[in-house]
């Protein structure tokens, strides 16, 4: 392995993760634009043009506040909770293909900061560790309200999980592949794997909303009947913690999304971009391309947030266990007939 690639990958790294942490912070600030929109007033408008430096002067506030640590036994926990919530959160961007290739000084650097033939179970295992950066957080706060938000997010995450699972099967079903950057490379144009996998998509996006802890399945931090969940014991950095690894948790599952299903990088006309532009502006086309994809699903989660009210906790597990779990085994089944009918 020469020092070159080494350096490429490790500047790869560094830039995926400033772009990570730039679209949760700036998520946050247009998360209030388009409440403020839905529900017609202003929303930020007073730190920069727009409220654009409202996310800064948010983190200037948070590293400025005091440290509270609550009357807990388990102190070291009580750290150790929203890193671990916050590490997850970053970790699963390893295996994302953010585009195909770029020729730089006569190297091909690919846009991808490793390539794994398991990249969708590495995946599925980050996503099944961050529940207990939440499970953790909340009983080391010695608070019951912390511990009964906790113990629903734990049993809401591996419920979701399943439905999750099994509708990415009838997609491997379809692909053959456990690794993004070929599942991304075989929807060229606009041969999309949404098209060929409407279920197994809408069971997805839905158990993306109860992973992330997103309204409709925010009962974890429901305000009104839990203060504020599992995080109302924290302050500060750890606090901050909690609330950006929601928001890059957004960022992260709609790139997946994106990935999985509408394409990823791909665009129609790109094959004759590649002819007759050239690779580079071809590909930093598909990175653009691929970031719209990205931007409209967390529009998505925002709108979906100020617009339908929260479940009950029974018709949260009714979903998931009695409709969802159910209608993923159907569609693999469906799916298995349609490969042996049509090939």
């Amino acid at each position: 392995m020469d020092s070159a690639f080494i350096i490429e990958k490790s500047v790869f790294i560094v830039a995926v993760f400033a772009i990570t942490m730039i679209m949760a912070m700036y998520s946050t600030w247009a998360e209030r634009k388009v409440a403020a929109y839905l529900q017609d007033r202003v929303g930020p408008n007073r730190a920069g043009w727009g409220g654009l430096l409202q996310p800064l002067a948010d983190g200037m506030k948070l590293f400025a506040k005091e440290e509270f640590f609550p009357n807990t036994p388990n102190r070291f926990l009580f750290i150790v909770g929203p890193a671990i919530a916050m590490s997850t959160a970053l970790m699963t961007s390893a295996v994302i293909p953010w585009g195909d290739k770029l020729e730089i000084f006569g190297r091909t650097v690919i846009l991808q900061a490793t390539d794994i033939d398991v990249a969708l179970l590495y995946v599925f295992g980050i996503i099944s560790v961050g529940v207990y950066g939440i499970m953790i957080g909340g009983w080391a706060s010695n608070n019951k309200f912390s511990l009964m938000s906790s113990v629903r997010a734990a049993s809401q995450m591996v419920s979701y999980e399943v439905a999750m699972g099994l509708s990415i099967i009838a997609l491997l079903m379809m692909t053959g592949t456990l690794s993004l950057k070929e599942i991304a490379a075989q929807q060229a144009g606009m041969n999309w794997n949404v098209f060929y996998q409407p279920v197994g998509f809408l069971i997805f996006l839905i158990c993306a909303f109860a992973e992330t802890n997103r309204t409709p399945f925010d009962l974890a931090e429901c305000e009104s009947e839990l203060i504020g969940g599992y995080h109302t014991e924290y302050s500060s950095m750890k606090m901050g913690f909690y609330l950006f690894a929601e928001y890059a948790n957004m960022f992260i599952s709609s790139a997946i999304l994106a990935v999985l299903y509408f394409g990823a990088y791909n665009y129609p006309g790109m094959q004759w971009m590649v002819d007759n532009v050239g690779v580079n502006a071809a590909n930093i086309l598909g990175i653009v391309v691929l970031f719209i994809k990205i931007c409209f699903f967390i529009f998505f989660y925002m709108w979906i947030r100020w617009t339908i009210p929260r479940f009950r906790y029974d018709q949260l597990m009714h979903l998931g266990w009695k409709i969802l779990i159910p209608l993923a085994i159907v569609n693999i089944m469906v799916t298995g007939v349609c490969i042996l009918v049509f090939k």
